[in-house]
């Protein structure tokens, strides 16, 4: 028997796998398409954008504040939060009393929730509308905003949506082309993907606030809706300048005399007034900043030292006066007086009888120790000060100490907001080694001055044009001597230029001068002890009048007057006043 295989025929079925593989091809296929079509075919659906659920919605650069207005017209009302982002410093609001404070650079209006009274410049003035409280909001009138500040509010009629703008702020312009007499579609994102906001019909005005992956981010000027256009939607126009507020009279001009740099003496008044008699020639000197105003309590109400007898002497040499208001160093007096409307404005209120009394060019605000919680206080009651002085033609200025860490002394002074506020900023540039300072040092090198000087104009933008580098008259002759324990003990004490001088020739001393420190310095010995001092003199004057010049200072505060010897005025003068 042949017991091999016959040989194999071929099959007529095909095998399963091949109609597999070409099943799944045909899903893939499929799904490709499926998905071609979803992602390229336009949403046709409409949405209602969550700013337009209710009427009201604020918008601000193209963007929904999740804020809602009351009112509408001359009565719409904003809540107190916007204006606050929009106007930073220029808008106030005391809880305690319920007191809103509008400050620019020449008004000050205050009136309280619920109330059409106010006072503009201490003078009567009636809002046409009242802010009011809901919900626990605070709502402001649009009108002031408007009329001090230049805000403008715009609303839709159809929708109710309020769009602010800002005073100086540019827009992009723009419409739906005319050609498009479909209309253009305005959807929720930049994809034709994205449902329906509205359809914008042909020559509708737009606001155009950006751009973002071919697609226009744009706001219907007629219905307040914001969304996107394809960039073929929208035909750009001009730019649109939202306008300022209109200034309402000539702005305050503080140095009147042109080409002639500050030179101020602070005259130091503790109990009574100098004999104006032996004061003597001070060439150069153009203002003087007596100490005569003294916080005296938290109501704000004040103690004068202000003698008019020295007004007059002043004045008759041609002199401003500014006198000096101190806080009396009490922060606890200080933050009590600070912190309403009402103490702020009483303290104010004095200052300007104060300064009309005694014939005053200025006020100098010297306010120290004072509780870092108290910053905005200090630059809300220099912000509601200065437009009322300018009103009485008075120069507002403002002492401030070198930037450091200190909390009561450095810490509490927004030397950019202050600035920004008041006509002068004057530093007080000394004390690098205070009274009581655990190790002997100049009490104003020139690197260290230096620095002070360049960190707030660097780092605070404060104008150099508005910057008065206070220099000392004092130094300190510091006394270091063994303690006992191994180490040193060191205490100073304050000496006047002619104490120096006298030091010098009754011992026959010569000091040397430190590169370094930019000044002659002096040590000797006494028994045990090491004297060492730092001293203040033509050279050392001289060099900080060329750092006045060299950073465009409006010039030169000297502490103090009694300090001072008869020939430093000269050499002051000569130096500052120069022409490079």
């Amino acid at each position: 028997m042949n017991t091999e295989l016959a040989p194999r025929t071929k099959s007529s079925r095909r095998r399963p796998g091949r109609w597999l593989i070409l099943f799944l091809i045909f899903l893939a296929a499929a799904a490709v398409a499926v998905w071609w079509r979803t992602s390229h075919s336009a949403n046709t659906s409409f949405v209602v954008p969550a700013y337009a659920e209710k009427p009201g919605a604020v918008l601000i650069q193209g963007k929904w504040t999740e804020k809602r207005a009351l009112g509408d017209g001359e009565g719409l009302l904003v809540p107190m939060e916007i204006a606050q982002d929009l106007l930073g410093d220029g808008v106030r609001y005391e809880e305690k009393t319920e007191s809103i404070i509008l400050t620019t650079d020449t008004k000050v209006l205050h009136f309280k929730t619920g109330e059409l009274d106010a006072t503009l410049n201490r003078k009567p003035f009636s809002l046409r509308f009242a802010a009011m409280k809901e919900s626990d909001e605070l709502y402001l009138p649009i009108a002031p905003l408007t009329e001090l500040f230049g805000i403008q509010a715009e609303v839709a009629d159809t929708t109710g949506i309020v769009t602010l703008f800002q005073p100086g702020s540019s827009v992009q312009r723009g419409s739906v082309p005319i050609d498009e007499t479909k209309g253009v579609k305005l959807r929720e994102g930049p994809d034709k993907s994205y449902p329906i906001v509205e359809i914008l019909a042909a020559g509708t005005d737009l606001r155009i606030w950006g751009e973002e992956e071919g697609w226009y981010k744009a706001q219907s000027v007629s219905s307040g809706h914001i969304g996107y256009v394809a960039k073929g939607g929208a035909a750009l126009a001009a730019i649109e300048t939202i306008p300022s507020a209109e200034p309402s009279e000539e702005p305050f001009v503080a140095w009147k005399t042109a080409g002639k740099r500050i030179n101020l003496t602070w005259e130091a008044v503790y109990s009574e007034n100098p004999d104006t008699a032996k004061i003597g020639e001070l060439p150069g000197v153009n203002v003087v900043s007596p100490t005569w105003f003294e916080l005296l309590d938290g109501e704000g109400n004040i103690r004068s030292k202000a003698d008019a007898g020295y007004s007059a002497w002043a004045r008759s040499k041609g002199i401003q006066v500014w006198g000096l208001f101190s806080n009396s160093f009490e922060p606890d007096r200080t933050h009590e007086a600070l912190s309403s409307y009402e103490s702020r404005f009483a303290m104010i209120r004095q200052l300007l009888a104060y300064a009309k009394t005694y014939k005053l060019q200025g006020i100098n605000i010297d306010f120290e120790n004072v509780y870092t919680k108290d910053k905005d206080n200090l630059v809300q009651f220099v912000r509601e000060m200065t437009p009322l002085m300018h009103e009485q033609n008075l120069v507002v200025s403002i002492d401030v100490t070198a930037k450091s860490n200190s909390e009561m002394w450095s810490a509490f002074l927004d030397r950019q907001r202050l600035g920004a506020s008041v006509d002068f900023m004057i530093l007080m540039g000394y004390d690098e080694h205070w009274a009581s300072s655990p190790v002997a040092g100049s009490v104003s090198s020139l690197p260290w001055t230096e620095n002070s000087v360049k960190r707030i104009l660097e780092e605070d933008g404060v104008p150099p044009e508005k910057f008065i580098l206070g220099v000392p008259f004092y130094t300190r002759i510091w006394t270091e001597e063994p303690n006992g324990e191994g180490g040193v003990k060191v205490s100073s004490k304050t000496m006047s230029m002619d104490a120096v001088d006298r030091l010098l020739q009754d011992k026959k001393l010569k000091p040397v001068f430190l590169e370094e420190a930019g000044q002659h310095y002096l040590e000797f010995k006494e028994g045990q002890a090491v004297k060492k001092i730092w001293i203040e003199d033509a050279v050392s004057m001289e060099a900080r009048a060329e750092l006045a010049k060299k950073y465009g200072l409006a010039g030169i505060a000297s502490w103090n007057r009694s300090f001072a010897n008869a020939e430093i005025w000269g050499v002051l003068d000569k130096a500052l006043q120069s022409r490079p």
